[in-house]
Parts: C-alpha cells; structure tokens; sequence
C-alpha cells in the first residue's frame, strides 16, 4: 500500500500529489531528489529506497517522476506495477504524458487519482473502464450518472451488457527474435520474447480458455509429446484477467476477456536459436583512399516461408562519401544521418541467398579496423505465419450464458529483436575487383 503519490518535474519540483494515508509529513518528497541525485553519483540507482523510516519508490517517464511514499512495510512491485499503470492511464488520457500535460489538466488526474487508489490500495487501473465515468471534459464528471458495474465487480476490466451483431476473437502470437554473433561468426546471445495479444468483439460476459503445447501442461497430464513440438515458456506474464489459481494448478490459461484489444500473456524461451537470416561481411580498407564491402545474406528458414520488409543495416566510417553499391537484389541506400548502409529487401525468400557490394571513397585518414569500435550490423525482418519457438495454439474454447458461436482467428508472426551481428576486422589485401 501507498501513503501517497507524487508527480515532479526532473528539478524535483512537485507538480501535483495525493496524500492518501496521512501517516507521513509531505514535506517528505523534499528528500527525494537530493537522494536520487546522490546515488546516480555514486553510479548505484535504484527504484526503491528507504530514508529515515520512509521507502521511496519511483519511475521516470520522459521528463516526470512518479514517485510513491510509504511507511509500511508493502510489496514494492505491487506499488512500482501501479506507477507504471498510472503512466499508461495518463497517457491513454492526455495522448502525451509529460510536464505540460500534467499541468493543463489537474483536475481530471485528481480524479483519476482518487478512483484509482483507496486510501493507499490501488483499485480500478483499466483505462476503458474509467473512461466511462471520467471523461475528458471534467467540469461534465457532476452531470455523470453512476459508475459502470466493473467498478464495484469483481470483473473490474469488463463493463456488462456488450453487445456485438458478429462475436469474434482475433489472436496474435508474436515473437521477437533477441541474437548477437561475434565477428568470428559464434552466437554470443539468443533468446525469445513473445506475446499473445487479442482482439475481443464478444458479447456479453464469455468465459475464454485458451489451449498452448506447453511441455509442463503435457507433462503432468501424461500426454504424449511425440506427435507436435512442446514448448517450455520462462518467466510467464498474464494479464489480470486470466485466474492464476488454476493456471499454477494444471496450467489452464482461463479469463473473462476486457473489450477490445489487450496484451493476454507474454513469456521468453531461452534457448540457442539459429539465425533467421545470417549476414557475412567482408570488408576490405585503404585508410585513406576508399573502404569496399560485400555482404552475403542467407535466409535460414524453411522455403515456404517468407520474410517481408527485411532490412540490413551496415555501419561505415563517419566520413565515407561518394557511394557506389551493386545488388543481387532489393534497394540500397547510404544514410549519412546513421553513418551506415541500408539494404531493404521486401520479400526474402526462405533458403535463398543473395549478395551485395558496395564502395565509399575516405577522405580522411582513420583507423576503422578495431572491431570493437564498430557498431554491429543490425537486421530488421518480419516472418508471417511462422513461429521460431514451435508455439502452437491449440484450442480457444469461448463459452457464454445465451450460447452464441463465434468465430476465433489466429495468427503468427516472427519478428527481429535486438538483432545484431558484429563486423570482421578489415582486411587490407587488394581481393576484391571494383565496382
């Protein structure tokens, strides 16, 4: 629980606060920025602090801090969790969460304020539904007939009485691909990030289960795996809607959905992952006089698949000028601004290999050779109807009190992360003939 919330500007200047508790003096924030300051000195930054029997606890967001007061001894994620659900809230509202925002509109944050925190508990955080009740004009909120029933349910992120003419339920699976290969050509780091985000057009108040291959799911029920891919997700993230209960105790993803569009679960798969689309690079230098690249892109993935609006961003010196390029395929164009190269290739075929060269005249005298200097080229890519980890979801069951059909979508998409793979050392031996 929260004693009380601050809005300040990055000077440390209180915008706009809400004392909720009463059992600590305000004058309290005036500690806050003396004590950030001193632990980005000392290089220590922490979200949560305690000082002369006070935990503070903050996040920044643009050119704010939000800030939480407490003396009890609460759950610290439970009060950050709120902060950064009162940022989205905010800006859901104002479009642009930052320091004019929060002063043009101080009565409508009062108010969200007190709806969504009750004497230090945090309450109705779900934006659609607060925006029923509190609108953006705030001189209208006195003309406001009651809160929506979500308020006071247990439901709190679902109005009743929705009604659609055609139910239907759309489903992404979206994963990010997170790679970084060394300029020996060794995968340093891979990883998987995904997320499940819905579209909800039902009517009514429908019970949703939602079916995924996940290998513990299998394991305690004793069905076998052999006949498709099962996948074990880490560090699994729901929505508030779906019951935790019954997912810890046979994994059955269960929730009554919010309205509309919502991010349901999100989960990581740390594993070794091959690389979707593998960038060589040989780059031959005449410090001096021009630097000369060919690049070799290799998509890694099965041929009936294709990666649309693929990118490969290639770093060159800061000073090179007059380019030259010549490709197999696709677009390349020098973009300055970046000091790189930009290779866009809109479809790329899985298992088909394509090169490209290119020439920039130097004229300074620099030594690009340290690898470690360079920046890593970067790829951009996206993969529809194609999972990297093998994801499957396997049934979505919607059930609802009048018994209607509806009608659910599904769809996958695999796309690049933080992709990265580092440049060879240059080489200065005459190799390559010229453009």
């Amino acid at each position: 629980m929260a004693s009380a919330i601050f809005v300040l500007d990055l000077k440390g200047k209180v915008l706009i606060s809400r004392n909720y508790r009463g059992d600590i003096p305000m004058s309290a924030v005036e500690k806050f920025m003396p004590l950030v300051l001193e632990a980005e000195e000392e290089q220590v930054p922490t979200p949560c602090f305690t000082h002369e029997g006070v935990n503070y606890l903050y996040i920044r967001h643009n050119n704010l801090y939000l800030l939480a007061l407490t003396k009890k001894n609460s759950n610290a994620t439970t009060i950050l969790l709120f902060l950064h659900k009162l940022t989205e809230v905010f800006t859901e509202y104002f479009k642009e969460l930052e320091e004019e925002s929060i002063r043009d509109n101080f009565v409508i944050i009062y108010e969200l304020l007190d709806e969504m925190m009750d004497f230090g508990y945090p309450q109705t955080t779900e934006t659609k539904i607060l925006q029923e009740y509190i609108t953006q004009e705030s001189h209208k909120l006195e003309i406001q007939v009651r809160p929506p029933m979500a308020v006071t349910n247990a439901v709190s992120w679902r109005s009743e009485g929705i009604k659609y003419r055609k139910n239907e339920v759309f489903l992404d699976v979206i994963e990010s691909v997170n790679l970084l290969v060394n300029a020996n050509g060794n995968v340093l780091r891979s990883e998987i990030l995904g997320v499940i985000k819905m579209k909800c057009y039902l009517s009514g108040m429908p019970e949703l289960r939602l079916g995924l291959n996940d290998k513990v799911m299998f394991e305690s029920t004793g069905r076998p795996t052999s006949r498709g891919k099962a996948i074990e997700m880490e560090d699994v993230k729901f929505h508030q809607c779906v019951r935790l209960s019954r997912f810890e105790n046979d994994r059955t993803i269960s929730f009554i959905p919010p309205d509309g569009e919502f991010e349901l679960m999100s989960y990581r798969l740390n594993t070794q992952v091959k690389p979707l689309i593998w960038v060589e690079a040989l780059v031959e230098s005449y410090t001096g006089s021009r630097i000369e690249y060919m690049i070799k892109a290799k998509a890694q993935f099965k041929r009936r698949s294709t990666a649309n609006n693929v990118e490969i961003h290639v770093p060159v010196p800061d000073d090179a000028d007059s380019p030259k390029f010549r490709s197999s395929i696709g677009l390349v164009q020098y973009a300055p601004e970046k000091s790189c190269l930009i290779w866009r290739i809109k479809q790329f075929q899985g298992g088909k290999e394509f090169l490209m060269r290119a020439h920039f005249g130097l004229p300074s005298v620099k030594n690009v050779d340290d690898p470690d200097k360079k920046p890593p080229i970067g790829v951009k890519f996206e993969i529809p109807y194609f999972t990297t980890s093998g994801i499957q979801v396997r049934y979505l069951k919607i059930v609802e009190k009048s018994g209607y059909q509806a009608l659910p979508w599904v769809r996958y998409i695999t796309q690049n992360g933080d992709y990265q793979l580092r440049l060879p050392e240059s080489i200065k031996n005459n190799k390559m003939t010229p453009i």
